[in-house]
């Protein structure tokens, strides 16, 4: 057993070991087609970026649920493209609380603004899954 108390390199390797392990899951769960993120079982609370412990209470008692996947535009920004198409960063506040940086598709980038509801929907980029959004139905009326 490695002594991690005493040695700080074996101790990081164990914590990269394990947010490695979390960003797998989160990947492969979208390789999968499914869009989870964690919850803490104690304190009730959704998070994301996935760590191994909450972050609101320190508890390691997570598990990953599908959130509804739907959310509002906290802010946006639009990246001009040298080469290609223009393109939006967006940070979006979830119903269930976390924010995620992403980007919304399929609608031109003038029509993406700070408190659109959008959905999520993953698309495949490069051979790997990406999670975007799109305008929520009651903004496409």
């Amino acid at each position: 057993m490695i002594d991690t108390a005493s040695d700080p390199a074996a101790a990081a390797l164990t914590q990269s070991a394990a947010v490695q392990a979390c960003d797998k899951h989160y990947f492969g769960a979208l390789a999968q087609g499914c869009f989870e993120i964690p919850w803490c079982g104690d304190c009730q609370k959704f998070h994301f970026f996935p760590r191994v412990c909450c972050p609101y209470c320190g508890s390691q008692a997570l598990e990953w649920i599908p959130p509804s996947g739907n959310g509002v535009i906290y802010s946006v920004t639009i990246v001009r493209a040298r080469e290609g198409d223009d393109y939006t960063v967006v940070l979006v506040d979830l119903d269930e609380g976390p924010r995620l940086m992403s980007r919304v598709v399929d609608i031109s980038v003038s029509e993406v603004h700070i408190g659109m509801r959008v959905s999520a929907r993953i698309d495949t980029m490069d051979g790997a899954p990406l999670l975007v959004f799109v305008a929520a139905k009651e903004e496409q009326t």
